[in-house]
């Protein structure tokens, strides 16, 4: 018996040899798909068996595949039996069935990018002949682009979200950038403009060299001339091309119900998150890393609480460590404000004390599987 035991595997081994997380093994138990061979009658601690391992990577493939729950608890049940043929029909029937909603997926899309065709937007394109001429604090601007320059997407698929939204509308400029798990917005007040409203999608290299171009002290011009965007500061001068992408109608994504706030001091949360408990969440999709997730509450004191494995509730919120850390780097205060929807798949804001108009926002991570 003490041989058995000592071959058991912990709960966190098995998630880190299987790919299922934590919390998604806890799911599993719960919904009867994979019980753990042994629980500690006082602590309520997991053991799974080494056979186990080979169901919970299984497990992990089905899931990922896309396989309804109850399609593989049979398959689960199937697979280690001497007739396959349940196996295999289930397998094929799920593949069908992802076949067929590709095929009706092609079909929706092909209908909406038929709709954008033939939609004129100008409220997220901005006409190529449109001519701005903005002076803006050099140190401001450098701010605002400190501010959102963690946001800008790396997903060569998605080319209009890999560069800084530059919105300038009469004397302002808010620059927005996002890569649909996180968003970032500032706004610089500026002078010279007063026209209508222009927006320009700068790439990100563009906006790196605008960034380096920028000291403490003076004046910056940005300019749009037709497809190119030029930024002066004293004698030096960069330019290049825009982005010709539309980028997504950000009003609407920031248009969020008030939630409970709480000011928390930078350098005391960002030391609780990098050594507090974290989960290790799945993937979600093709060509994304596995992450380590923070579980925030706020407690009866207005505190936020990183929670550990069993502290949390219904109405805590997941979200990205690596991104969180990058968002309380990127507003460069040492108190800021985090917003809380009334729902933990309300996105998590983070605003600055005196700065309502400089915000980031992060998609929060599912917690149940």
């Amino acid at each position: 018996m003490a041989d058995v035991e000592s071959e058991m595997r912990s709960i966190g081994e098995t998630a880190r040899d299987s790919g299922l997380g934590v919390s998604a093994l806890r799911f599993y138990d719960r919904a009867g798909v994979l019980v753990p061979a042994r629980v500690d009658p006082v602590s309520g601690y997991r053991w799974y068996a080494p056979e186990q391992l080979e169901e919970a990577r299984l497990l992990a493939r089905l899931r990922r595949a896309g396989m309804p729950l109850a399609d593989v608890r049979l398959v689960l049940a199937g697979w280690s039996g001497p007739d396959t043929d349940l196996v295999r029909g289930l397998l094929g029937a799920h593949l069908r069935r992802l076949e067929r909603g590709l095929t009706e997926a092609r079909g929706e899309f092909s209908a909406l990018e038929a709709l954008l065709d033939r939609r004129e937007n100008p409220m997220t394109a901005s006409p190529l002949t449109g001519i701005v001429r903005l002076s803006l604090s050099a140190s401001a601007l450098a701010g605002a682009l400190d501010a959102v320059r963690f946001a800008v997407a790396t997903d060569p698929e998605l080319p209009m979200l890999g560069g800084v939204l530059f919105d300038v509308d009469g004397d302002a400029l808010r620059v927005v950038a996002t890569d649909r798990y996180r968003m970032a917005v500032a706004r610089v007040a500026g002078a010279g403009h007063g026209g209508p409203r222009e927006q320009v999608l700068v790439p990100a290299p563009l906006v790196d060299a605008m960034r380096a171009l920028l000291g403490d002290d003076g004046a910056a011009d940005f300019a749009l001339e037709g497809d190119r965007v030029t930024l002066e500061a004293g004698e030096r001068r960069v330019s290049g091309e825009r982005l010709a992408h539309d980028f997504p109608d950000y009003r609407r994504l920031v248009r969020l119900p008030s939630g409970r706030r709480v000011v928390v001091d930078v350098p005391g949360f960002r030391e609780a998150l990098e050594a507090g408990p974290v989960r290790v969440a799945e993937a979600g999709e093709p060509g994304r890393a596995a992450r380590d997730v923070s579980v925030l509450a706020t407690a009866d004191d207005g505190a936020v609480v990183v929670c550990g494995d069993g502290d949390e509730d219904g109405n805590d919120v997941g979200v990205d460590r690596g991104f969180l850390l990058d968002a309380l780097a990127a507003a460069g205060r040492d108190r800021l404000v985090l917003e809380f929807g009334a729902a933990p798949t309300t996105p998590l804001a983070i605003r600055r004390v005196d700065d309502e108009e400089t915000f980031s926002l992060l998609m929060p991570v599912r917690l149940d599987d």
